[in-house]
């Protein structure tokens, strides 16, 4: 299940670049939106962080890994504000996913039982 994860999360990383650059800033908020989909769902899914960690960690290697030029002089993301806000808006959702799902998952199981 996590190798179905890390992947979504690269898949996820694929289509926010394209499609952050292409409708801005509708396709950005679609972008971060569907990332912390995933990452909430990976957690919900797993019933544990590391259902969120996982395709966060996908999501992270793949955006730094288009951000970078090859030696064509090819990228995905150009120097706007929009691949910028892209890449740490979609840490800060990781972030924030990741500790969110934290905090349920430790009271999953500790419910009071009665007096």
């Amino acid at each position: 299940m996590y190798v179905l994860l890390f992947v979504l999360g690269v898949l996820t990383a694929v289509a926010g670049a394209l499609v952050q650059g292409a409708w801005f800033p509708g396709g950005l908020l679609l972008a971060l939106a569907g990332a912390a989909a995933l990452f909430t769902g990976g957690a919900r899914a797993a019933v544990s962080v590391v259902g969120s960690l996982v395709p966060a960690a996908g999501w992270l290697i793949t955006v730094i890994g288009l951000s970078t030029t090859r030696a064509e002089g090819d990228f995905v993301f150009g120097a706007g504000l929009g691949a910028y806000v892209y890449l740490l808006g979609g840490i800060a959702v990781a972030v924030i996913c990741t500790t969110a799902s934290m905090g349920r998952s430790a009271h999953l199981g500790t419910a009071r039982r009665g007096m």
